[in-house]
């Protein structure tokens, strides 16, 4: 009988390799570690002054190693404005019904935020350094004025949508009116809490906002 050759037996493919996940150039940001940074840069600059506040000690404050800070935030002004803007970052456009209940809703929100002595104190060192630091003046601009005008542009459409006010017929007068009625409300708020020193209270609000809406309802025509 001829020999018989025996066929080897069939083996199974491999599995299938998934390949590793690609990643970017150095480590990834942590949401948790930027807020603790945020934080702590507020509470420092409450305890210590604008002078007094130094990236080693907000390190030291958020448990993160000063190249950490720097590699996020490469200067103390940056720092600092960004910490400012994650707190007016929680303001948003309510949608009440009305115009009136809008703005008293977020007048209410913004007196809150100001009312904490992190804000206040932020807020008083920031102002003073910017007066003497065009560039930190631009970024205050850009970080914290101009998307807290977006809140004035909501409202706006949504009391349009509503038929309570007419559209808009010039983009451009839609834009100045925006920019004054920001003025207005973020300006009297602050001076009436930062400078004056006088509670914001909800009578106090309701008649702010019916004057924005109606201003001098007695004026003789």
């Amino acid at each position: 009988m001829a020999p018989t050759t025996r066929q080897p037996a069939e083996q199974p493919d491999p599995p299938a390799v998934t390949p590793p996940p690609t990643r970017g150039k150095g480590r990834p940001r942590s949401a948790a570690a930027d807020q603790a940074i945020l934080d702590a840069t507020r509470e420092a600059l409450a305890e210590l002054g604008w002078g007094g506040l130094t990236m080693g000690d907000v390190a030291q404050r958020a448990g993160v190693a000063k190249t950490t800070l720097y590699r996020r935030w490469p200067s103390k002004s940056e720092l600092v404005v960004d910490a400012i803007a994650s707190l007016f970052d929680q303001l948003e456009c309510a949608d009440l019904g009305s115009l009136q209940a809008d703005i008293e809703a977020v007048v209410a929100r913004f007196a809150e935020l100001l009312n904490r002595p992190e804000t206040q104190a932020a807020l008083l060192a920031l102002f003073a350094e910017g007066s003497r630091d065009l560039q930190l003046r631009r970024r205050i601009r850009e970080r914290i004025v101009q998307p807290q005008k977006v809140l004035v542009q909501l409202g706006r459409a949504n009391a349009q949508a509503r038929g309570e006010m007419d559209p808009d017929r010039d983009p451009a007068s839609a834009d100045e009116e925006t920019d004054i009625v920001f003025d207005i409300i973020a300006g009297t708020v602050e001076h009436r809490l930062l400078v004056s020193g006088e509670p914001v209270t909800e009578d106090w609000i309701r008649r702010f906002t019916t004057l924005l809406l109606n201003p001098f309802p007695g004026i003789l025509r």
